[in-house]
């Protein structure tokens, strides 16, 4: 984002992703963010009865408190539910979201994501800082959220705490991001052909929040 509310979220090693039986409900996201060894961070979700599991990154700040403002460069832990899920091949947003936006649905689904993953966030000539897809997802009870929709050099555009995918594989496993949650676009991938709105998704840590 450029403006502050905006930047924070600005990118929001390759794991063999294994899998095995799962209990855990279709749909559901569980991650687990490793703040002595970031390269441990991992999620996992149901896929087709058995569970992936996959390396994820997160905050350059560290963590926040469940309850906490999304603020920049940390990941808030807590519980989500998914409200949009944008790739190139799909497209699914909460009814109220649409509403809220100003803007229809048609037109989300075929300008936003494109127009999310066409900015230079750090000015380095490389534009889909997202990857190939991005899984919104909005705090359980609700808190305060710089989420919103807007221009930016005459692009529309939306923010939000997201996973979503990364144009720098080498970014995963890090502590690194402005926020969101990232993983590589092979897992995003997959993770999106699961996914649907208003799955949960959990966010753990093995250490304290900031805040």
């Amino acid at each position: 984002m450029v403006t502050t509310s905006a930047l924070m979220l600005s990118g929001c090693m390759h794991q063999q992703q294994t899998t095995k039986v799962s209990s855990q409900a279709e749909g559901s996201i569980e991650i687990e963010l490793n703040q002595v060894f970031p390269q441990q961070s991992k999620g996992k979700a149901k896929s087709d009865g058995k569970e992936m599991v996959f390396e994820v990154g997160y905050g350059k700040n560290g963590v926040g408190c469940i309850g906490s403002t999304f603020e920049e460069g940390i990941t808030p832990l807590g519980t989500f539910k998914v409200n949009a899920i944008m790739s190139k091949d799909r497209f699914e947003m909460d009814e109220g979201l649409i509403k809220k936006s100003g803007r229809t649905k048609g037109y989300l689904a075929k300008n936003l994501f494109n127009n999310m993953n066409s900015i230079d966030f750090k000015g380095d000539g490389e534009t889909g800082e997202y990857g190939s897809g991005y899984i919104s997802l909005t705090p359980v009870p609700s808190s305060p959220q710089p989420f919103n929709f807007n221009e930016y050099d005459g692009t529309y555009r939306w923010y939000s705490f997201a996973i979503h995918g990364t144009n720098d594989e080498t970014r995963i496993g890090q502590r690194i991001t402005g926020g969101c949650i990232n993983m590589n676009n092979r897992d995003i991938n997959q993770l999106i052909k699961t996914v649907n709105l208003g799955d949960e998704v959990l966010v753990t840590s093995n250490k304290p929040c900031n805040s």
